[in-house]
């Protein structure tokens, strides 16, 4: 096959599957994938770390400088190549196979299905504000304490395993929002538009109450009069530069703020099903994270205004406790309850739980696609490319994922599998934007209806950075780096293996690839 004849086949649309997605609900699932839990709850490690109101604020305009370069330069690959799986097809058709079975086995393995079981969990956590006998203790069946096992850096094992009522509700909206999702794209549409436009009210009201009507003269003289003080717990790092200090405070931070920002690129995923996609995508993605991100920096502002920024870990009382030290990090909580009560406890308690449960919607929507586009690749188990017949949705691509994020909710090892994998989220993302560049010169006379805004500087300018943080976090936070590389190594053969096994079905793509 030629280069232009498969440049044309990349150009055409997907027959098996509808076209049920436009603008607005493109760029709900842009929102509502990013706006998850972490926006309630990172707040207070990053303030930890950084002891300065000011740097606080400063990760939060760093990451969303970050995302919206990202998104800005992802809008370009995905005007050239509206398909099912997309950053996937992006890092396939620009690098190479192995570099696109290596996202899509990271995705499966742990980015898209831990990510689900943890905002999963999270819904437990917050529905057992209402009802308690929803615990992580209240078990069902308790089958294994796993024992710490130490690995230079890293401590595998430490969990529990087995069911209880915390992962069995997790468990059971996973199977909910599935099942939502096999009957057809529009269904699961329409589910996310009103839980995203549910939840972005409900982070505006949260805005629009710690800015504008209940802020707290002492705590704003407190965070305010001093805003970018250092503090002298910085002292241990070694770094004598205060520049060189901040860049490295800045990218360590980037581990809670990225992660809360993540997930943007799931719009992608569902390329081959979003109405005229070369105008809707890069729209969606540009709106949907320059909303978010603006919202989730008005929210840092919000808690700066209501609780002091520095706090006492044994403190009784919201306010002696601080930002950096809420009760569970619920920093969001801690606000609302020090301007409404135990009333606010319980509207954000509400407002989380609509907040997790739209982002497991759009993260279950999206994820089955990039299963999908490896199945038709036979880089997955081929039965995941099958389309149901009646709703046009990757059923059984939707099914597998849903019975790996099960068993993932039981393992209890999810949580420590998604600490691992923010260094590899990041590796793919620099990946896929030196794809773009990579494919500007390839192929530099592809139709590409949008170029990417600011390129070549902004793009390059994300790389610079985002290869920054990363060594940064392999120096200083060494746990969370070296198990998501290693996670992502391994499935180097394991592509050698499944590619070569399906040799004689792959004949006219391996053709392909060679020619390009």
């Amino acid at each position: 096959m030629s280069t232009q004849a498969h440049a044309q086949t990349l150009a055409q649309p997907e027959q098996e599957l509808v076209k049920g997605l436009g603008l607005t609900s493109a760029t709900t699932l842009v929102m509502g994938s990013m706006i998850g839990s972490g926006i309630f709850i990172v707040s207070a490690d990053i303030a930890r770390l950084v002891d300065s109101p000011g740097l606080l604020i400063l990760a939060w305009v760093v990451t969303g400088f970050m995302t919206i370069s990202c998104a800005l330069a992802y809008g370009e690959l995905a005007a050239m190549m509206p398909k099912a799986g997309g950053q996937y097809v992006y890092l396939r058709e620009s690098l190479g196979p192995l570099w696109g079975f290596l996202y899509g086995w990271t995705m499966f393995l742990v980015i898209q299905t831990g990510t689900i079981a943890a905002v999963g969990v999270a819904f437990g956590k917050f529905l057992g504000v209402f009802f308690p006998s929803i615990s992580s203790t209240h078990w069902i069946v308790h089958l294994w304490k796993a024992p710490p096992i130490p690995i230079g850096p890293m401590v595998l094992g430490n969990m529990d395993v087995g069911l209880n009522t915390q992962n069995l509700v997790a468990i059971i909206t996973i199977v909910v929002l599935t099942v939502v999702n096999v009957f057809g794209i529009k269904t699961g549409a329409f589910i996310q538009n009103i839980f995203t436009f549910a939840k972005t009210a409900a982070l505006l009201g949260l805005v629009i109450a710690g800015v504008l009507l209940f802020r707290n003269p002492a705590v704003v003289a407190a965070n305010f009069s001093d805003f970018w003080r250092m503090g002298a717990k910085h002292a241990d790092l070694g770094i004598a530069s205060p520049v060189l200090l901040v860049i490295t405070l800045i990218g360590v931070a980037q581990v809670g703020s990225l992660f809360a920002a993540d997930a943007w690129n799931n719009v992608t995923f569902t390329a081959a099903e979003v109405r005229n996609p070369r105008r809707n995508l890069p729209l969606s993605l540009a709106v949907g994270t320059g909303t978010v991100i603006l919202l989730y920096i008005l929210a840092n502002f919000a808690y700066l205004n209501v609780l002091p920024m520095r706090g006492d870990p044994h403190g009784t009382t919201i306010i002696a406790r601080g930002i950096q030290y809420a009760a569970e990090d619920r920093v969001a909580t801690a606000a609302m309850i020090s301007i409404l009560g135990s009333v606010g406890g319980g509207l954000m308690a509400a407002a989380i739980l609509v907040s997790t449960f739209g982002c497991n919607n759009g993260l279950i929507l999206a994820g089955a696609r990039v299963y999908y586009a490896m199945a038709k690749d036979d880089l997955f188990f081929h039965q995941a490319a099958r389309v149901h017949p009646k709703y046009h949705t990757p059923v059984n691509a939707l099914l597998v994922q849903a019975v790996w994020t099960a068993i993932l909710c039981l393992s209890g090892s999810y949580g420590q599998l998604l600490d691992y994998t923010i260094f590899a989220v990041l590796v793919f993302y620099i990946l896929t934007i030196l794809g773009l560049f990579v494919l500007r010169r390839t192929q530099p006379h592809a139709e590409r209806p949008y170029r990417a805004f600011g390129y070549p500087v902004l793009p390059a300018i994300y790389v610079v950075m985002a290869i920054f943080i990363e060594v940064v976090l392999l120096r200083y936070k060494p746990q969370y780096t070296w198990p998501g590389l290693i996670i992502v190594l391994l499935g180097v053969p394991v592509y050698f293996v499944w590619h070569g096994s399906k040799n004689g079905s792959s004949a006219e793509k391996r053709e392909v690839w060679e020619e390009r």
